[in-house]
């Protein structure tokens, strides 16, 4: 399935039933007062988390969304029945804004949330309601009130404990794979990954974290360049940021071009707890660097080969204890 992080959807949610303007009307009460019902409440469109969910690939070809309205009231006061809601199931991390106002509707972060981003109308009152001294007999009911209509962008943030953060071609994908399960694209060439994976590093106790592999940043990724913004938001919603260089590189120069761009993006993504893996060491004879790298004191820097399985060990238990340290520091809600 084709990975998809953005959706334009067109929501109209269902009219409310009109009120009903009966009279009762019996054998032995020929002359009987207003006894129409209630319409009932449109259908709400809403959508609905899904933890198995991964895209919103889907929801790109349901543009136009229209719910059903609500059953006109009908005599003795009955009530029409309310339109069905239409649920989407979307992933977890899954955005929704106003396409229009830009105002934020919500987010969906866990197992079978509902938002609702379109309103059922409400059902108009029936005749009887408005029955008073002055008028016994009203021949008016109220109409259904329209329901919500709006674009919604839906943008999709992976949740994941640990993101991948580093330049095309920095070994991201092959950690991933040597990590995980996860099989992504995998070549020696830059942006070879167009989308982000997914993959879970298991320990041999049962122990296990979930690991995103986001797309190549390049510099000015913050302006747009490249892909810019939309590999940008996936580093959101991850605990910790692993920062990959490669060892063939000027690491201190790229470890610093990274940290300005995610800074230029959003200045609190430098709050998460950073590790820094220097790549393909393994291409450094004696698996040693010769550069002098001056890193601030908190971030564990580990250099590692993926290829060999050089260091992978120590990374996988330092991402551990870096994600339960992060957890900690969580404000309760």
């Amino acid at each position: 399935m084709r990975f998809a992080d953005y959706a334009k959807i067109y929501v109209t949610a269902g009219k409310g039933g009109d009120g009903s303007a009966h009279f009762r009307r019996e054998k032995y009460v020929p002359k009987g007062g207003p006894d129409g019902g209630d319409g009932g409440k449109g259908g709400s469109i809403v959508l609905k988390g899904n933890p198995q969910l991964n895209t919103i690939l889907d929801l790109r070809y349901k543009k136009y969304i229209k719910a059903k309205p609500g059953v006109n009231g009908g005599s003795s006061r009955k009530t029409g029945a309310d339109g069905p809601e239409i649920i989407l199931e979307v992933p977890l991390g899954t955005v929704a804004y106003d396409a229009d106002t830009k105002e934020r509707l919500g987010e969906i972060t866990e197992d079978e949330q509902k938002l609702v981003i379109a309103e059922g109308g409400k059902g108009g009152l029936g005749n009887w309601h408005f029955k008073s001294s002055t008028n016994q007999t009203p021949q008016f009911a109220q109409e259904g009130r329209p329901g919500e209509e709006r674009v919604v962008e839906l943008e999709l943030k992976l949740i994941a404990d640990v993101g991948l953060v580093g330049f095309p071609n920095a070994g991201k994908s092959t950690l991933l794979s040597a990590l995980s399960e996860a099989k992504p694209k995998i070549a020696d060439y830059p942006f070879t990954t167009l989308e982000p994976n997914l993959g879970v590093v298991k320990f041999s106790d049962y122990r296990s974290f979930v690991m995103a592999d986001i797309p190549g940043i390049i510099e000015e990724a913050h302006q747009g360049k490249g892909l810019g913004i939309q590999f940008l938001r996936h580093i959101e919603r991850n605990n910790v940021l692993l920062f990959m260089v490669s060892a063939e590189t000027e690491i201190q120069y790229e470890y610093e071009a990274l940290l300005n761009e995610l800074k230029s993006y959003r200045p609190d993504l430098l709050d998460k707890p950073r590790v820094l893996a220097i790549t393909k060491m393994d291409l450094k004879q004696g698996f040693k660097l010769e550069q002098d790298l001056h890193f601030e004191a908190e971030i564990p820097v580990i250099p590692i080969s993926s290829a060999t399985g050089h260091g992978i060990d120590e990374l996988r238990e330092t991402l551990w204890a870096s994600i339960q340290n992060a957890k900690q520091q969580e404000p309760e809600s």
